[in-house]
């Protein structure tokens, strides 16, 4: 019954900061205006991410001051630093979105965020599992710079999906609820518990960026304060799900191998690789904005930016739920690397020759439209 308490209080507090920061973000222009690239229709407010953290962070504080004694002093003391860290990532993307940083910069925090995960907090990417069935393969002195690029990885593969309405939402409950699942099944309730609570502040965003019950003059956008927040919260639950050494678990084992963090954000992770790859072979920078991600592509085949909310949704939970599967049935660490490695090379041909896919799409769909229009034509003359 507790649960579904803090559900509540979520909730209510993710929804009443967008209530409360609307004006404000107005006020300081921290929105986010049409251009070339934005196709919106006026100034929207860039305050998601700051609904989906304080949400959290009402909830937790909450949590702790109705149960102290549940909570383990060295947990404690991981989570407020997650805290502390996660605001700091907020900020970030906040000045980002406000002033539009510079690349260097953003590298520069989320590398000083992923440290203060490491060395104030202890989570880091000690084991890769037995990925080569020749045991466990133990990082050494190389687990720091192996963290941190994880941790930049993820940040910026959520902060790339952020391109069209629900998008950032959609996958990233896809990811919690995966993760979710595999916290309880390896009996770290907490931890479960937390990912849903994920689910509930994401909840608020995306009634107002969907306008599911409000209008249009209330829309709102998550903003990299956002889509930052969420890849930093995601890359530190995967570090402490799959390091036996972290900390938070309350079983004797980590709750699920280092190889199946790559299924629970497998869509992300792919496109973001993808597409840096493809401005690598260009000779641009890997980091320079463009519109070649997967939602560009399906929407500039034919498909409604809904339609394409909706069918990389459910790419996204399907292959993540790959991971639990794998997990339940114990599906060896190589075997689970070599699929992912496979399936990524297939999506990363399949960009590379996606115009022709498209071409062939849109002919088939040009072909059905017609077939469509000489059948009502023959029933008309009957």
């Amino acid at each position: 019954m507790f649960i579904v308490f803090f559900v509540i209080i979520a909730f209510i507090s993710s929804f009443s900061v967008i209530i409360l920061l609307r004006p404000l973000a107005v006020k300081i222009d921290l929105v986010d205006k049409p251009s070339d690239r934005k196709a919106h229709i006026g100034a929207v407010p860039l305050i998601g991410g700051f609904s989906v953290y304080i949400g959290l962070l009402v909830t937790s504080v909450l949590l702790f001051m109705l149960f102290p004694t549940h909570f383990e002093q060295p947990i404690a003391e991981q989570f407020i630093t997650y805290l502390w860290a996660s605001l700091l990532m907020v900020i970030t993307g906040a000045l980002d979105d406000h002033s539009d940083l510079s690349v260097r910069s953003r590298i520069v925090m989320q590398v000083l965020i992923a440290s203060i995960m490491m060395f104030m907090a202890g989570d880091v990417i000690f084991s890769l599992g037995n990925l080569l069935s020749l045991g466990e393969l133990s990082l050494g002195y190389f687990a720091y710079p192996f963290t941190v690029i994880a941790v930049l990885g993820a940040i910026n593969a959520y902060n790339m999906m952020d391109g069209i309405d629900g998008l950032i939402g959609g996958i990233s409950i896809s990811t919690f609820i995966t993760l979710s699942i595999l916290f309880f099944l390896s009996g770290d309730t907490d931890e479960a518990i937390f990912c849903l609570l994920c689910v509930t502040v994401l909840t608020p965003y995306l009634i107002h960026n969907l306008q599911l019950i409000v209008s249009q003059d209330k829309k709102i956008f998550m903003g990299d304060a956002g889509s930052m927040f969420i890849g930093f919260t995601i890359v530190w639950l995967l570090v402490i799900g799959s390091q036996p050494s972290s900390l938070y678990l309350t079983s004797e084992k980590c709750a699920f191998c280092p190889v199946v963090a790559l299924w629970v954000i497998a869509l992300p992770l792919m496109d973001m690789a993808a597409i840096m790859l493809r401005r690598i072979k260009r000779g641009e920078s890997p980091f320079k904005a463009d519109r070649d991600h997967l939602h560009h592509i399906f929407m500039r085949v034919g498909f409604s930016s809904r339609k394409t909310l909706l069918i990389i949704t459910l790419l996204s939970l399907i292959l993540s739920l790959v991971g639990v599967v794998t997990t339940i049935y114990a599906v060896p660490d190589w075997m689970q690397l070599t699929a992912f490695l496979i399936l990524f090379f297939i999506y990363k041909k399949a960009l590379d020759h996606v115009w022709k896919l498209a071409s062939a799409y849109r002919k088939a769909q040009a072909y059905k439209r017609l077939a469509k229009r000489k059948k009502i034509f023959r029933l008309r003359l009957k």
